[in-house]
Formats: structure tokens, sequence, C-alpha cells
């Protein structure tokens, strides 16, 4: 049994789908064409690209990006339907170096002695490191594979730059609320994968709210919904009451009723609005204010109001550079373990990682000396534009620089006491700015005490060697 899922879509039904337990409505609900398919009509309506290269099945290497929901995987298995080749599913949260090896002798096999091509669809790619990118190079490049992936994160920064030139990237939007009301009814409504043979009624305004909350991902509306329609199957089953809901007209869907299956109401949070900017505001000042308790409570508002966590995790980043420093040097080593530890668990177990962070640079030192070293340095710079280096600090590697004075007068420090030596490192104009300015608080004090010492140490020295 192997960690890759391999079928051809030929109008039998596939593994889960001949299971005695039902799917989910996500997957009972997607679409098996693209008449059916909903959205994405920049890309696969009428005449327009992708539509063209899955109908004529003139299939190359491909990258969908676009949110969760959005359609991905459903384009991947319209393709599987469509095309003549091997379809090949494969997860790059549970797959390996060796699974790769795996279905690429597979490939190899059919390619040279079935004749057959494989197009391999890989979900969540940018989960791959560079060494198990890099494992399908060679494969993509002499066509024994089409390679078809599937991200939420931008592939210029997530997908090496050789693989990435040999596909194309498809960029797809979230879905609109209008796409999201038309697959809520159509589930509704639909008989056969849908709750088309149960009578529910749907109080006006609730449709709306769900794709209002779903944010443009349609997995996320249909889970709503199929909760709603269990848990009033469940409340029947437990008032004594037929758990068919069949002919019922008392069963009634409300927006209340959904809030309460999420026990949650809608937070009024938008990624891309002004509410993101006040609450990532509130979370920041609250780390500034040393409140690990202010600085939990607006990191999970951030959470469980739908932001990218990896959003969050880039401001502590940023907080610990700008807000702590040096003050605590390993704050910046939390803020980026909490990183790597969100990319490798994922949620929900990941979001304590990202609360770790949040609450140790609350409590961490605070110190701006160096987010106020870079606002003078940008000032000199803004002010005397390209300094020139000192001929003394410069490397005189041919006569002529010799010459001229390159590295002449040059002293080298570990000739002298302390491997200190009273010289001169900026340019003439700016000799004697002080940029660093330490402040007296956890690990700066250190520093702070080190720089007094290195003045002393450059008095007490001659320019002689020891």
């Amino acid at each position: 049994m192997t960690l890759f899922e391999d079928y051809k879509f030929n109008g039998n039904k596939t593994p889960a789908e001949s299971s005695a337990i039902r799917t989910p409505l996500a997957d009972r609900m997607r679409p098996k064409n693209l008449d059916e398919f909903v959205g994405q009509e920049h890309l696969v309506g009428k005449n327009k690209i992708l539509r063209k290269i899955i109908e004529d099945d003139t299939l190359f290497s491909m990258i969908f990006w676009g949110p969760p929901g959005c359609g991905k995987t459903t384009l991947a298995k319209i393709i599987a339907a469509k095309t003549s080749s091997r379809f090949v599913a494969y997860s790059a949260v549970v797959s390996g170096i060796k699974q790769i090896k795996d279905v690429m002798e597979r490939a190899q096999y059919d390619r040279n002695v079935n004749r057959k091509r494989t197009i391999l669809f890989i979900d969540e790619i940018h989960r791959f490191n560079k060494a198990q990118q890099d494992a399908f190079l060679p494969y993509v490049e002499n066509g024994t594979i089409i390679l078809i992936g599937a991200t939420t994160e931008n592939p210029s920064f997530e997908i090496i730059n050789a693989l990435l030139s040999r596909c194309k990237v498809f960029v797809l939007n979230k879905l609109s609320p209008a796409d999201i009301v038309l697959l809520i009814n159509k589930a509704i409504k639909d008989r056969k994968n849908g709750f088309g043979d149960l009578n529910l009624k749907i109080e006006d305004g609730t449709v709306n709210f769900i794709a209002e909350l779903s944010d443009g991902d349609s997995r996320f509306a249909y889970n709503i919904l199929e909760m709603a329609v269990g848990s009033l199957a469940g409340n029947k089953s437990s008032s004594g009451k037929n758990t068919e809901l069949k002919n019922d007209p008392e069963i009634m869907i409300s927006k209340k009723f959904i809030e309460e299956i999420i026990q949650k109401k809608m937070l009024p949070y938008d990624r891309n609005g002004e509410e993101h900017f006040n609450i990532i505001s509130a979370l920041h000042k609250s780390m500034r204010g040393s409140d690990p308790d202010a600085a939990i409570y607006w990191t999970i508002r951030m959470i469980e109001g739908g932001e990218d966590p990896m959003y969050i995790l880039r401001r502590i980043v940023r907080f610990a550079t700008e807000d702590v420093g040096l003050a605590d040097p390993e704050a910046l080593k939390i803020a980026l373990s909490a990183k790597d530890a969100y990319d490798f668990i994922g949620p929900p177990e990941g979001y304590l990682a990202i609360l770790e962070a949040a609450v140790y640079m609350s409590l961490a030192p605070k110190s701006n000396s160096l987010y106020k070293a870079y606002n003078l340095v940008q000032d000199d710079i803004r002010n005397f534009q390209s300094l020139p280096v000192p001929l003394h600090i410069r490397n005189a590697p041919t006569k002529l620089m010799k010459e001229i004075g390159y590295s002449r007068g040059y002293l080298y420090p570990h000739n002298f006491n302390g491997s200190i030596v009273d010289q001169d490192y900026l340019p003439e104009e700016l000799r004697g700015r002080r940029y660093y300015n330490p402040s007296l608080r956890g690990f700066e004090k250190d520093l702070s005490s080190r720089i007094e010492n290195i003045f002393k140490i450059k008095k007490a020295n001659k320019t002689e060697p020891k």
C-alpha cells in the first residue's frame, strides 16, 4: 500500500465513492466536468486557455495557485477524467523521497513499455522541500511525467526556480459570494449527492450568510451546511422523533442556528480591510507593552477570523528584530522556530507555536536600538549619497591599486592587544558617528559594557603591533 492514490476516472466510482461510509458533502458535490464547474471563468470559460488544454488533451506541466476551496483539486480530477494518461494523486503532506522514486519508476515503465504517459497531481506542493522538488526535475524535463501541482502559497517563493521554469502557473481566484450561493443551493436541491431528498427549509438570508462566512472557500461552505443538517438530524433523534428529515416541514436552518453550529458568530475581520490592520496593530502594541494576555487574545482573534498564520508569524519575526533586538537574541530564534513548527505540523496544533512566540515576545526585554540605528544610517545615506570607501580599508589585489593607495595604512587588528586597534572604518564625512546605542536592558546591557571596553582598549593601544 503506497501513500499515493492511483486511479483512472472513466465513469467508475472511486474507492471512496464505493465505500459503505458516505463521503463528505464537499467531495460528493465535486463537479465531474467543466460544464458543472463554478468559478474561474478566466481560465475555464468558453475559449479560455485551460479549458482548451483540457478538452484537447494537450497537457503540459502546470501549477494551480489559489486560496483554499477555489477548485484546484477539482480541476485536476476533471483533467483525470478527460485524459488518456495514467493519473496519480499525491499528497506532499504525507509523502517523501522514497515515494517519489516509486512513482517515477512506475512512470518510466509505463512510458517505455506501455507507451503511456503519467500525470502526477501533487496537492500542497509548497510543502515539499528543495531536495524533494529537485527529485522531480529530470522526469519533468524528459517528459516521463506531466506534473500538476496545487498550492495556496506564492510559487515564486515556495517552488524552486528550476521546477517553476518548466511549469505554467495558473492563478485561481477565490470564489465570489454569488458562486458560493450557487453551490450551496445546488447541494440543497441535489437528490443524489446533496440533500434534495430532505424537506429542508432555509431562512431568508441564511445561504448568503454562509457564503460570506466561507470567504470564497467552497469546502468550508459545504462543511457548514453538512454540519447543520447533521445536527438537525441528531436533534430529532434525541427528541424521540424520526431521524429522517424527509417530509418534515418544521425543519428550518437559520442564520442563528448556523452561528450555534460553528460555535461562534462571524468575527468582524476582513483580511484586506481596516480591521486587519487594527488587529495586527493591537497585537504588535500588546507585545511591545509586555502584555502576554492581550497578545494571546489578539493572536487568536486573527486565527479565528481566518488570517493566514504565516502572516502573523512574519509580523512576530519583525517584532523580534524591531522591538526586542539584541536585548534578547533568543527572541528571533523563537520566532523562526515557531514558523518552522507551524509549517511542520500545521493547524490546529501549530497554532500553539504561534502563541508561544507571541508570549515570549511580550515577556522579553525590549530594545529598538537596531531599528533606530537603521533609521540613522538611512538619513546619512540620503544626506551624503554614496560616500567612497576609505582607501586604507580597500583591498589591493593589483599593482595599480597598491600604487594609488588602496590598503595603504591598514592596521590588522589581530596584531594588536585584544585584537582591537584605533582605526577609522567609516567614510571621512561620517567619522565618529554612533549608530548603535544599546539599551541597558537584557543582553544589551552586556553589549553596552563591551562597547565601552572596546573604546578603552582603543585608547590604550598604540598603533604599533604587539
